[in-house]
């Protein structure tokens, strides 16, 4: 099987991926901006050809270049785990014939509000909601759906550029950092957990399944910097508790007409039980959210998700064995990492449960917190129960600190 995959080098966990295709037997393919000798040597080693680009963003050009340089070769398959490039894979199956998303479906998992009108119509219960693209169709929709909202781009990804707004008053202070994004989705906000419900699938029927507790939720944790924020991925996935949000997830993908490959969908649990979707992208969570699968199960995710696109299945029972916890830190203090707190006796007491620790070192520039989940690191730990999951979780949240100067 010969595949084409977007963007194999970036970002952190594409190469993964790749990996996994070609110890499925794959023949692969990348195209990207990357030059060749910036790849990662997972990537250079598990491809079997590369097709640099000048932009991945000019469809055209990149139409006309893989027709130029793959002349003679044809293509089973063409993949993208990355949320910017899942409207260029679309458009590149419609013009060489290959199956899997459509560009209409790709569409619909880009487009927020093309989305939830979708879900709409086969009744999953989403947030009241309306698409704008001008400050006077902001006012407009807040005044029918009302205070509290949230305002987030149409096209966005993450919690980037996305708003909780009390009142007029927040309303007219916000509208002004909003410019810079084209449409804007206005919608009710919920309020409740917030979870992920993040799948492989095959041919439209789930295969596996993943269900991650956020704490505290991302607009919350991307509002204030002193958070630690939490993903705990749950080794308890098949609680009946969770029954009626798997059942929306199945009905989502089938409403959204999803065929192979990985899911990330965000949904609510409000107080009074309800569930709630939130939103689903046609690709897996990022932030290491991935790798927190692998360590829950003890299992290789990226060769997994390699054998359902290869070969129509996976090639691994799956054992859910571990909650999983990552922590996120970020340092107090600007410039670069002077020193790290608590570290030491954390290690002496969860050491046996910590399976990966990317903290920065004293030295390191400090990221921008508000540009990315990981910040200056992250410490994941795992344990089968999960009340002793959380303490531990807390207890690296609360006592280890970093600080910049």
């Amino acid at each position: 099987m010969n595949v084409l995959i977007l963007s194999p080098g970036y970002p952190a966990d594409m190469p993964e991926f790749t990996r996994g295709l070609a110890e499925c037997g794959a023949r692969v393919y990348g195209v990207g901006d990357q030059p060749t000798e910036a790849l990662p040597d997972l990537v250079k080693h598990a491809l079997s050809g590369y097709i640099q680009v000048r932009s991945l963003w000019d469809g055209a050009a990149v139409i006309g270049e893989l027709q130029q340089r793959l002349k003679g070769q044809t293509l089973d398959r063409i993949e993208c785990l990355w949320e910017p490039g899942i409207m260029l894979a679309a458009e590149l199956r419609r013009h060489f014939g290959i199956a899997g998303l459509t560009v209409e479906q790709a569409h619909r998992f880009r487009d927020k509000e093309a989305m939830k009108q979708a879900l709409d119509a086969a009744g999953i219960r989403t947030p009241r909601h309306a698409a704008v693209d001008s400050i006077a169709g902001c006012w407009e929709a807040a005044e029918e759906i009302g205070f509290p909202l949230i305002l987030k781009p149409i096209a966005g990804a993450g919690s980037a550029d996305t708003y909780r707004v009390q009142s007029a008053d927040e309303l007219r202070a916000v509208l002004p950092r909003l410019r810079h994004v084209p449409s804007v989705s206005v919608e009710e906000f919920v309020d409740g957990e917030e979870y992920t419900f993040d799948t492989i699938t095959i041919d439209g029927e789930i295969a596996y399944h993943n269900i991650a507790w956020y704490r505290p939720r991302p607009l919350v944790a991307r509002s204030n910097e002193w958070i630690s924020p939490q993903v705990i991925a749950l080794r308890d996935a098949d609680d009946p508790q969770f029954a009626d949000a798997i059942e929306m997830g199945h009905d989502v993908i089938a409403a959204l007409e999803f065929g192979s490959g990985f899911t990330h969908m965000e949904w609510y649990r409000k107080s009074d039980g309800e569930v709630v979707f939130g939103e689903i992208g046609a690709r897996p969570p990022g932030a290491h959210q991935v790798d927190q699968m692998k360590y829950a199960c003890d299992f290789d995710v990226f060769r997994a998700w390699g054998s359902a696109m290869t070969q129509g299945r996976l090639d691994v029972e799956i054992e859910r064995r571990y909650n999983v916890a990552t922590i996120y830190k970020r340092a107090r203090g600007l410039g670069r990492i002077t020193h790290i707190e608590g570290a030491d006796e954390l290690q002496r007491r969860f050491g046996a449960h910590v399976v990966w620790n990317t903290l920065l070192p004293p030295g390191s520039p400090r990221r921008d917190w508000l540009k990315t989940l990981v910040s200056d690191g992250f410490i994941m730990l795992r344990h089968p129960d999960l009340d002793e999951t959380l303490a531990m979780a807390d207890a690296v949240g609360s006592e280890l600190h970093l600080y910049a100067a």
